[in-house]
């Protein structure tokens, strides 16, 4: 009868083994609530929220309107000075009194001569001009900002999954390691081990909540959102192989060299500003004088020249100079870098693309060796220890996968950055 019973004991131990070795993910393990949940909306409605809310958006439409301010003011002609003057009154006779007084009324009007305002004007649209492409740059760079935020938001709530499981395979270990030990199958250091792998996958655990959490916050502040995003959808990772085939972008038509050189051209522009500043300035003149003593009217009219004797605006030519020298080489600078970036993106995107799918094939291999394990281990033909292996096994080939999705997708976005498109356009599904 002792016998029977400690048989039984053994089939119960067996299954309780399968039951949590085989078992999913306990509700426990389940560690953000579906109520209450703000939910990001997919990458193209969140790009489109953030062109009206993003703040460096907002700042960079600001910069455009300056400048177009300043192209308009440019246009702008000097103000006439009116100015009345009187004189021979106030003394001894004959002066005393106004009887003897002369009044005039004249209108100054300066005159911009040696092309200063056309200078002027250009240096205005050049400077629009420039910042029509900062800002085209600028929303380049965000949009890249913005999705690898996303992506980086999609990633950890899909970390977080893949830590929930990891906890829960160690807390399967754990419970099978007890029930071992307490059936004398394994000895007490196995019970051990399993703790301590509940400890390192619960403080994995606690990571990928707070990079999650993380990773959320810096999404909502980069959209403009008043509310943080609390959940992510399963928008962008699912396609990450879907990607188009890679083509080599143009350097000369990179967001970044284009800026370069339109600031060197308004640059260009203001050195000839400076340089029409050294042109005298002249004013023209025209009145009317009332001559009380005669009780007569005569008109004036007179011209003012600046003689440049001592400021010849040197020191501002020669500022402008060396701020044109200094953009001259940001340009090339810009250029170099744009080519370099560009090779180096294309061949980034085609490795990314030969990784992802050397992943997805260890994946499925992962898959189907725990599948097997799995078959082998219910029919009593492989030990426990080949079950948790190929498991963990299964875990860390997702995660390899999950990296590669990752990688494609950013070397993807880095292209679309490097010719100033949008990312993602033919995987983001707007609502």
């Amino acid at each position: 009868m002792p016998h029977l019973h400690i048989r039984s004991s053994a089939s119960a131990i067996s299954a309780l083994i399968a039951a949590l070795c085989l078992g999913a993910v306990p509700a426990s393990a389940q560690l953000v609530s579906t109520e209450h949940e703000n939910l990001a909306p997919p990458f193209a409605t969140v790009l489109v929220r953030a062109q009206t809310q993003a703040p460096r958006l907002a700042e960079a439409r600001a910069r455009v309107d300056q400048a177009r301010g300043l192209a308009t003011q440019s246009r702008a002609w000097s103000n006439p000075t009116v100015s009345l003057e009187s004189e021979n009154f106030g003394g001894r006779a004959p002066f005393n009194g106004f009887g003897a007084a002369e009044t005039t009324l004249s209108v100054e009007q300066p005159l911009e001569l040696g092309g200063k305002r056309q200078a002027r004007i250009a240096a205005g649209d050049a400077a629009l001009q420039s910042s029509t492409v900062r800002a085209t740059q600028t929303r380049g760079d965000f949009t890249f900002d913005l999705a690898r935020a996303y992506v980086d938001a999609e990633v950890a709530d899909r970390r977080l999954r893949l830590a929930e499981e990891a906890l829960s395979l160690a807390l399967d270990d754990e419970r099978v390691a007890k029930a071992l030990v307490d059936a004398g199958k394994e000895a007490d250091l196995r019970r051990l081990q399993a703790q301590s792998g509940v400890q390192a996958a619960r403080a994995g655990l606690d990571e990928a909540r707070a990079a999650r959490i993380t990773a959320l916050t810096t999404l909502s502040a980069l959209v403009g959102e008043e509310t943080p995003y609390t959940a992510m959808p399963a928008d962008l990772l699912p396609h990450a192989d879907l990607g188009e085939a890679v083509i080599a972008p143009d350097p000369l038509q990179s967001p970044a060299y284009l800026s370069a050189e339109a600031e060197r051209e308004t640059l260009a522009k203001r050195v000839r500003v400076e340089r029409t500043r050294a042109a005298p300035d002249v004013a023209l003149s025209l009145g009317v004088r009332r001559l009380n003593g005669d009780d007569r009217t005569a008109f004036v009219g007179g011209v003012s020249l600046s003689l440049p004797l001592f400021d010849k605006n040197r020191g501002n030519i020669s500022a402008a100079e060396a701020d044109l020298t200094a953009s001259q080489a940001r340009l090339t600078a810009a250029r170099r870098d744009a080519e370099a970036q560009s090779m180096a993106a294309v061949y980034q995107a085609r490795a990314a693309s030969s990784r992802l799918l050397a992943a997805r094939d260890t994946e499925r291999t992962a898959e189907e060796t725990y599948r097997l394990t799995r078959l082998g281990y219910e029919g009593g033909k492989l030990p426990l220890s080949e079950v948790v292996s190929a498991r963990r096994d299964l875990i860390e080939a997702r995660r390899q996968s999950l990296d590669a999705r990752i990688d494609r997708l950013m070397a993807e976005a880095l292209i679309a950055r490097l010719t100033g498109a949008v990312p993602f356009t033919h995987k983001a599904h707007g609502e």
